[in-house]
């Protein structure tokens, strides 16, 4: 078969044309391959009641978008989902924990059981929901920063120790971070009376603006030991 020099040309043309769709289409495709890793950012759900849910506070005051503005300031790129469901219990909480990690989620906060306690409920009734909600992100391998709480005496000493004790010993039991008391760092300057005057909106229940900062300037450094795992 004879070409003539018209026809080198045109295989000539189409070959560079060939190359270049290639060299366009390989280098698109490497900087979509590199975009996830130069934009990446952890997702974190924060699962609890009304204390996660911000009750009583303008939607910036509340515990999650106040959370994810101190983590931005310490250099921590976070997407943060606001899974607190004002009045929920550990039952509650268990019930909606399959579809709220319906996308994936590299660290969960888990704050429930203070509505239990207001209630009444037994100790073991909480423990055994938070234990079922714990064997199921451990078995997603999703990290998790428990948030304990403690009982009040007028229901007991016994119902006190069981109540306080359950989030210990689940903490220890799935070796997750564990912070000891949402309110530690919100009681007055004998430690144990809540500091209603500067922290406490007037339900004397739910923190102010004030009070939530307070919590995720100390509840923060658990967090980040528990991103980095």
């Amino acid at each position: 078969m004879i070409f003539s020099s018209s026809g080198y040309g045109l295989i000539y043309r189409y070959c560079n044309a060939l190359a270049l769709i290639l060299f366009f289409t390989m280098f698109h495709a490497q900087a979509q391959s590199q975009t996830p890793a130069e934009t990446s950012s952890k997702t974190i759900v924060a699962f609890g009641d009304s204390l996660t849910q911000g009750y009583g506070l303008p939607a910036e005051s509340g515990f999650v978008p106040q959370l994810g503005t101190w983590l931005a300031g310490q250099g921590a790129q976070v997407r943060m989902i606001n899974a607190g469901v004002s009045g929920d219990t550990t039952a509650g909480g268990l019930a909606r924990l399959d579809w709220t990690l319906a996308e994936p989620v590299d660290l969960a906060i888990v704050n429930l059981g203070s509505n239990d306690m207001l209630r009444g409920l037994d100790p073991g009734l909480a423990h055994e929901n938070l234990d079922q909600i714990l064997q199921k992100l451990e078995a997603r391998r999703i990290p998790t920063l428990l948030v304990g709480h403690l009982g009040p005496l007028n229901y007991g000493a016994d119902y006190k120790e069981r109540y306080d004790t359950a989030f210990q010993e689940l903490a220890a039991r799935y070796d997750v971070v564990f912070y000891p008391f949402f309110f530690q760092t919100l009681m007055a300057s004998d430690g144990v009376t809540p500091d209603l005057q500067n922290y406490f909106q007037a339900d004397g229940l739910h923190p102010n603006a004030d009070g939530v900062a307070a919590v995720v300037a100390d509840m923060g450094p658990y967090i980040l030991r528990a991103l980095a795992r």
